[in-house]
């Protein structure tokens, strides 16, 4: 609109100075005696040339009208979300909404982004809501479906806090160094998948599963230069023998709703952060909403033999069987007042919490089990404590990823007894641990996924197969000792 004021004060002016230019040649002429066809043809090419300098004026309007129009269409067409800050005008409530619809949109939920605000009593009257819906539309446009076999999925164990204490050579200091990952190293390894483009999906975006177990193919629809990974993280119950090991103890929900974790000082008392992966994550996404497709954010695997999330909830702690073994009996000894059903209830809380935050949960089998070496009644005898333990406090699940690494079987399809009775007890979703790229499988009646573990022991080793993720060198703690001992 200023430029256009601009524009017209110009014409005016350039109107303005013709006038002028042939009143004084005119006034001129009178006093020198410059009359007659002389004068009409001097005043008649000054009115060609004021004519010609407001037609080129004109033109200049009409161009940079259409430049603005293209301009206006390509940042439409570029731009991820209209700026908060232009809700000049707006309600309170309806900033709220365009705020909500903009969180949306960045997180590429473009149609629910679009819905709210055409669904809302202002859209009609708003050039601002109206905006905005063009821009949401032309970023869907611009999406493309990404190819579901080309779909990684990364994990991690339980993050290190205290590298001094978890690397201090005793006999767990080896398995540490091979297979957890510290803070450190996670939160660089984060960034750099962010600065890559890469953006957490749901493993449900990838294959829905309806009633009776029939599987279907996602779709993922992302902006061009954005790739899809899944996460997850394994052994989420912060086991006894990791205590004084420089490891969160727990996850709780702050004063703030927010997850965050209990861990314990040197002098006994707690310190309240963000510890582990569930904090790390949603911390880094409040800043990072593009890290997360419609939501979505990791896999949380869980035992059950030591309880889940920190929490004490398996029934043996209070039953106090005869082969309960010492590391309970140590932890009972040490809390007296322990009672089994506030613990459940704390920790199904904080499971709701992180399901409202977008996170899943897997079982991990309820004892660690090797799936691959253990029999069929065993399989079945474990299961059974999970669903008994864990399911009612995480609301149950379909997604098992396996512990050890194992598999029911290898790169064939899946069948036999094990998996039927998986799949009988609602297991749709299986997880291996393979360190290829890519590797999935979308059936009839499963999906299954391999991952990649990113750990100690493979930065050391295979630092080449994590360098479509991050550098390697870069990100491995100077802290851990070296060499990271082999496997096996």
């Amino acid at each position: 609109m200023e430029r256009r004021n601009k524009l017209r004060r110009r014409k005016k002016r350039l109107r303005i100075a013709g006038c002028i230019v042939v009143a004084a040649a005119a006034a001129i002429g009178i006093g020198i005696g410059f009359y007659g066809e002389e004068l009409q043809n001097f005043v008649s090419e000054q009115q060609v040339k004021i004519a010609q300098m407001v037609k080129s004026a004109d033109r200049k309007t009409e161009e940079e009208k259409t430049a603005q129009q293209t301009n206006a269409e390509a940042e439409a067409e570029n731009a991820v979300t209209p700026e908060v800050q232009d809700t000049d005008g707006l309600s309170e409530e309806d900033k709220t909404l365009y705020r909500q619809a903009k969180y949306a949109a960045k997180q590429y939920d473009y149609d629910k982004a679009i819905s709210m605000l055409q669904n809302s009593e202002t859209y009609q009257t708003s050039e601002k809501f109206q905006h905005a819906v063009k821009v949401y539309q032309k970023k869907k446009e611009s999406c493309v479906s990404w190819p579901l076999d080309q779909v990684t999925h990364v994990f991690y164990h339980t993050l290190i806090k205290d590298t001094g204490k978890a690397f201090d050579g005793d006999y767990k200091s080896g398995d540490y160094d091979q297979v957890m990952t510290t803070i450190d190293e996670f939160n660089q390894i984060t960034q750099s998948m962010y600065d890559k483009g890469y953006v957490m999906v749901s493993i449900y975006d990838m294959a829905t599963a309806d009633e009776n177990g029939n599987m279907n193919a996602g779709e993922i629809l992302l902006p061009p230069g954005k790739v899809p990974f899944v996460l997850s993280q394994d052994d989420v119950c912060y086991y006894h023998y990791m205590d004084g090991d420089g490891f969160a103890t727990k996850l709780i929900v702050d004063e703030e709703g927010k997850i965050r974790n209990e861990y314990v000082e040197d002098d006994g008392s707690i310190s309240v952060g963000d510890y582990d992966m569930v904090p790390l994550i949603d911390r880094f996404v409040e800043e990072h909403p593009d890290f997360s497709y419609r939501g979505a954010k990791g896999i949380v695997a869980l035992t059950g033999y030591n309880g889940i999330l920190g929490y004490r909830t398996d029934s043996s702690y209070e039953t106090r069987p005869d082969d309960l073994d010492a590391d309970k009996v140590k932890w009972l000894d040490e809390h007296p007042d322990f009672n089994l059903n506030t613990e459940r209830e704390n920790a199904a809380r904080v499971a709701q919490a992180m399901k409202d935050e977008g996170w899943l949960f897997a079982s991990h089998t309820w004892g660690h089990q090797n799936v691959s070496q253990i029999s069929l009644e065993r399989l079945q005898a474990d299961t059974q404590k999970f669903k008994e333990n864990v399911d009612p406090l995480i609301g149950g699940t379909d997604i098992i990823i396996f512990a050890f690494g194992a598999d029911l079987t290898s790169v064939e399809d899946y069948s036999g007894e094990k998996f039927e009775y998986l799949k009988s007890q609602g297991y749709n979703y299986y997880c291996n641990v393979d360190s290829s790229q890519y590797f999935v499988q979308i059936r009839s009646n499963y999906f299954r996924q391999g991952r990649r573990n990113l750990d100690g022991y493979r930065m050391y080793y295979n630092p080449e197969l994590l360098s479509d993720l991050f550098d390697a060198q870069s990100v491995f703690d100077s802290s851990r000792p070296v060499p990271v001992p082999t496997m096996g």
